[in-house]
């Protein structure tokens, strides 16, 4: 189903404007020796406009069909139909099919796509050196943003939401999981079948096979993994997850999705975490030992409401998803941790949303948080902090003006309810804020001039209102403080030892080492005196803290702890940790360039596709400087 104002979407080729998707089912079968799916998608469907003869869907180069056949109402005989694939764009192509009589609203149409799919952008087949176990491969699918329609054929915009169910066949000694409300294991055949009773989009249906075990952490929780990472999840999350559900359900309304489960990927998975409804597929960079990152999850609970339950109708309206997900995670470790924690990692995002428009100009057309997506152009190239923190920021400017906070909770709690299952743009986000707070609508708070929402919406750079984050400076100022002092060439060593870094949470220590790195190279023996000092720092196991040491050990050209440097890149293969390394590894001094390719010439194979092309192209000079 299409819904609200969903617009156009330039990133589909399909006619999901034409029908009625009611339900997906995939029956596949997994083929690792030949890395393959094998099996069918079978499409429940309803004619919105009479007399189509057409139905087109979203597909890629890396997916064969092998046959398609529909069928009109139930128990009626199943048609052969023409069909072929046709360009679309770089990401994609277009699958149309020639259904065998013109539709008609009052009958539903079953069509039937046998096909099979290897490679392609959003199946990924991992070997065993990529994973944790290093013995069995892996299989994971990657939906967002517009990669499923290398996994199934389908309407591939999240316009479209539908039910889904699988049954997936897997090789004995390996487990499937997916985004699905109800599992079952057939143990004689090792098939596994799933459904999602809730509407969702394509992008959210996900896909993960391996050597995967899992226990208990909360009462609708658990935790996958591959056996040996297993007593360490455990250990991070146990008790964890339910309180911050908890606060999201009194906050946001009722967790619709039953269970919330945790799957950590192998090493090489390159992103921090996707919200795929009851099972967010994380890092294992997660595993810090000390819980000092399980706050990172809140980001991804809070896309249960915003996102997965009200979803962006096109990638233009990403901000929709991404705004309010960062002002609910806010709102979450406000009620968990505090108001100064929670500014203090507010800070954190800002200065990531600064330096972006420091580096792109601020009058960059992605630097607005209603893009348009021309056809052709991947969404996944308009990625940026944009929609993350300018898209707070807006939403945190509508908080202001409401000037109650319970209120304004009030109203994040109607708009879920509102939208829940469907999926909108933002003129219906604006639209209902603005019915909801009728008194301000009658003040054209819309039209206030320099605030103006068209001009948050359409025009591009800094967010005109930023929230108060002053709060946060009784963490901040103690950071910059002890930075300063590691600026001397003199040392005032009982000034450093004054301070207990002991008692600092992470963000806190994140802001005090980015400091450091602003006004690096450090004075001659500071940066071992450092590694001496703070062996919490620099033997953590919490990777934004080995993100940044490791950074300062190259800015300050370490050569003594190179092995350290070595050690985090072989550890993991998070895209946001490993492609700056190389990046800062070239730029510095012969000697870091060296051991960047010694480091990847022995590593590179455990990293995900993408990120070793990305590291390479750091490698390769650009022709056209």
């Amino acid at each position: 189903m299409a819904e609200e104002g969903s617009g156009s979407d330039a990133a589909t080729a399909s006619s999901y404007g034409d029908f009625n998707l009611r339900h997906l089912h995939l029956e596949l079968r997994v083929e690792f020796d030949r890395r393959r799916l094998t099996g069918r998608a079978v499409l429940q469907l309803g004619c919105l406009r009479p007399g189509q003869r057409l139905l087109r869907l979203d597909t890629h180069p890396s997916l064969g069909v092998e046959a398609v056949r529909a069928r009109y109402g139930s128990g009626t005989p199943a048609h052969t139909l023409e069909h072929r694939t046709l360009p679309f764009t770089t990401y994609g192509s277009v699958l149309e099919l020639t259904l065998p009589g013109p539709c008609d609203p009052a009958e539903p149409l079953e069509v039937t796509i046998e096909y099979t799919t290897g490679d392609g952008p959003g199946v990924v087949w991992l070997n065993p050196e990529q994973t944790a176990g290093k013995v069995k491969p892996y299989l994971f699918t990657q939906g967002q943003a517009v990669l499923n329609r290398s996994f199934f054929p389908c309407f591939d915009t999240p316009a479209v939401k539908s039910t889904y169910s699988a049954s997936i066949k897997v090789p004995e000694g390996f487990t499937a999981v997916m985004s699905a409300t109800d599992w079952e294991h057939n143990a004689k055949e090792n098939v596994f079948l799933f459904t999602m009773r809730h509407p969702i989009p394509a992008y959210l249906i996900a896909l993960a096979v391996g050597d995967i075990v899992s226990a208990e952490v909360g009462p609708r929780s658990r935790v996958w993994t591959e056996p040996c990472l297993l007593d360490a999840a455990k250990e991070e999350f146990n008790g964890v997850i339910e309180e911050f559900l908890t606060v999201g359900e009194k906050l946001f309304g009722q967790y619709v999705w039953g269970r919330y489960d945790l799957l950590f990927m192998p090493p090489s998975f390159p992103f921090g975490g996707m919200e795929n409804p009851c099972i967010t597929f994380v890092t294992p960079c997660l595993l810090a030992g000390d819980r000092s990152l399980a706050d990172v999850i809140i980001h991804e609970i809070s896309h249960s409401w915003f996102g997965n339950l009200v979803t962006n109708a096109n990638w233009g309206d990403f901000w929709l998803n991404e705004g309010f997900t960062m002002y609910a995670q806010r709102r979450i470790s406000t009620e968990v941790y505090g108001t100064e924690y929670t500014c203090l990692e507010a800070a954190t995002g800002r200065a990531l949303l600064r330096k972006h428009m420091d580096n792109t100009g601020e009058d960059h057309p992605l630097n607005k948080l209603k893009v348009r997506i021309e056809h052709g152009i991947d969404p996944d190239e308009t990625y940026n902090e944009t929609p993350y923190e300018k898209g707070y920021c807006f939403v945190s400017y509508l908080a202001h003006l409401v000037g109650d906070q319970n209120k304004f909770d009030a109203f994040l709690r109607a708009y879920v309810d509102k939208f829940k299952f469907k999926s909108i743009v933002a003129e219906d986000t604006l639209n209902f804020y603005l019915d909801y707070f009728p008194e301000l609508k009658k003040q054209n708070v819309e039209k206030r001039p320099g605030f103006e929402f068209d001009c948050w919406l359409n025009t591009p750079g800094w967010p005109p209102y930023l929230p108060d984050l002053s709060s946060g400076d009784t963490l901040m100022k103690p950071a910059e403080s002890l930075a300063s002092l590691w600026f001397a060439a003199e040392l005032n060593i009982d000034a450093i030892k004054a301070v207990d870094l002991c008692s600092w949470k992470t963000y806190q220590i994140v802001h005090f080492l980015d400091k450091l790195l602003e006004k690096s190279p450090l004075p001659p023996g500071n940066t071992e005196k450092l590694a001496e000092m703070y062996p919490n720092i620099s033997k953590s196991k919490n990777a934004e803290l080995r993100f940044r040491w490791v950074q300062i050990i190259v800015r300050n050209n370490y050569e003594d702890a190179f092995d350290e440097l070595r050690d985090f890149l072989q550890s993991q293969g998070k895209q946001k940790y490993t492609v700056p390394l190389y990046r800062a590894m070239w730029t510095e001094t012969e000697g870091t360039r060296k051991l960047a390719q010694e480091i990847f010439a022995t590593t590179g194979n455990q990293l995900h596709q993408n990120v070793q092309n990305f590291v390479k192209k750091i490698f390769v000079p650009n022709k056209d400087s």
